[in-house]
């Protein structure tokens, strides 16, 4: 294939392999940095090598080797890296407005238009506000903070090999290792629905989603019965890109709506990725 597009790559020239990887240079800049750099994802202590630029899907390190981008910049450039449009609009902004705190500007207010128009859903169901965050976990700490002043209620319900964020509210949402010290008070995991490796040793459709109705013994027996929400990932990421089984989250939206618990989805649209995400109650 000859490329004629910006992003296309021609078949069997990427990836393009000049050095084994991780190459000199790279292990070079990443031992560097990483006299000051701590926390590094597993995806890096396992592949420490130092990206210098990307194009389309490929990304390309500092000892020259082009790779294949699978993870799109770790979810959050699904249009390909340095698309032209995105590039102008973003030179476009930076030079325009750097900053105008939660003030309305015009590409906000458009933005705010076109979310409405897309993503905001119909009648019952329809979401009815919106805030803009810059990190995902800033956005799930600002979701938790709505559950609990809508509700009254402090405690959350998330699920084994749950990733939501960084920060304290956020981690006790998820999987803590030793440095990440105690689970915040109010925080309670469950095992996930996971079919591959089913945590019960059940069969779906047979089990019937047991793991959904478990729940119930969760906030009988752990919680203090002041449960504000369920935080979801609708298809885990960090635990391996896990779907869940045919009417698990459906199964999970019936219980809430019995016990008057509301359902944090993180994240609701996959475009939006960790940079805008949505909940749903």
């Amino acid at each position: 294939m000859t490329p004629n597009y910006w992003s296309d790559v021609a078949l069997g020239s990427v990836p393009d392999i000049q050095v084994p990887p991780p190459g000199p240079q790279s292990q070079a800049y990443h031992a560097r940095a990483s006299e000051y750099m701590k926390g590094y994802s597993s995806q890096v202590r396992l592949f420490p090598v130092a990206f210098e630029k990307g194009h389309g899907v490929t990304l390309t390190d500092v000892d020259g080797n082009t790779y294949i981008d699978f993870s799109s910049g770790i979810y959050v450039t699904g249009l390909g890296h340095c698309h032209p449009k995105v590039t102008e609009a973003v030179q476009k902004a930076a030079g325009t407005l750097m900053n105008a705190h939660d003030f309305t500007t015009p590409i906000k207010m458009k933005l705010l238009e076109k979310m409405a128009e897309t993503a905001m859903g119909e009648g019952e169901r329809r979401l009815t506000g919106v805030q803009f965050y810059d990190s995902g976990t800033a956005a799930v700490e600002a979701g938790l903070r709505v559950c609990r002043a809508a509700t009254d209620k402090l405690e959350f319900i998330s699920f084994h090999m749950d990733f939501h964020g960084k920060s304290m509210g956020a981690v006790g949402c998820a999987r803590l290792d030793p440095s990440q010290g105690l689970r915040a008070p109010g925080f309670f995991l469950a095992p996930r629905g996971n079919c591959y490796r089913c945590v019960f040793k059940m069969i779906f459709p047979e089990c019937d989603l047991y793991c959904v109705d478990y729940l119930r013994t969760v906030i009988r027996e752990e919680t203090a019965g002041r449960v504000a929400a369920v935080v979801l990932e609708p298809i885990q990421g960090w635990a391996g890109s896990v779907v869940p089984p045919d009417g698990w989250i459906q199964k999970i939206r019936a219980l809430c709506d019995e016990y008057g618990i509301l359902l944090v989805a993180d994240e609701i649209l996959t475009g939006m990725a960790r940079t805008g995400k949505l909940f749903a109650m």
